[in-house]
């Protein structure tokens, strides 16, 4: 049976600055080589080609760096570009719908936000990860619904899948959502609105891998 690629460790957003091909390798390729275990192209612009363009590069790095490639919202883009999976939003359509498109293989993320009903809900329906958030506050998503500690817990006991926590995450104030049980952080400015993103990005996966060994440490 094929096994699916592990989502864990750091789990990084993409910042939705346009570049092009020399850009985006000058900018990522740093930061797959500081720790980064999944990637996830987010990107809210309207220009198709642009987006399949850099879309389609960022899987090439990632395959070469051996990093898991999401794309957020559009199953229609991760089937074009070849990606890992896709991450599914509130209105972004079915698990099912989606598991049609890109097949058994392709990994399919879900936002459960602060709802472990939802979790529920959409772990029958058969994603491979539930993401919870935010955790803190976030200046991507400043009106997000924020949850606690305790409902990563109570996922944590819940639920076998990997788990997802975002939401102005940084390496600062990481441990107690790490000891809460999630797999992954999902990060956006806690890299990329760091004054050097490497270190930061470098210092998350630190924290990440040292929690993980601890937590199969027994």
């Amino acid at each position: 049976m094929y096994a699916k690629p592990a989502i864990q460790g750091l789990y990084l957003l993409t910042d939705g600055v346009p570049r092009g091909p020399e850009q985006l390798a000058c900018y990522y390729q740093p930061l797959l080589a500081a720790g980064v275990s999944v990637l996830q192209y987010r990107d809210k612009g309207t220009d198709h080609d642009r987006r399949f363009e850099e879309a389609r590069f960022l899987a090439g790095l990632c395959r070469q760096a051996g990093v898991v490639f999401i794309v957020n919202d559009d199953v229609a883009l991760a089937v074009e570009c070849a990606a890992d999976g896709v991450h599914l939003g509130r209105e972004d359509g079915s698990v099912a719908v989606a598991r049609r498109q890109l097949g058994e293989s392709s990994i399919i993320g879900v936002s459960c936000y602060d709802s472990l009903e939802r979790a529920e809900a959409l772990a029958a329906e058969g994603a491979d990860y539930l993401a919870f958030g935010a955790v803190y506050g976030s200046a991507t998503k400043p009106g997000a619904a924020r949850l606690t500690l305790d409902t990563l817990r109570q996922a944590r006991q819940c639920f076998p899948l990997p788990l997802v926590a975002i939401g102005g995450i940084t390496a600062a104030n990481a441990a107690p959502v790490l000891a809460a049980g999630v797999d992954a952080l999902a990060v956006i400015q806690g890299v990329h609105g760091a004054p050097d993103p490497v270190l930061a990005a470098r210092a998350l996966a630190s924290a990440a891998r040292q929690a993980d060994s601890t937590r199969y440490s027994d």
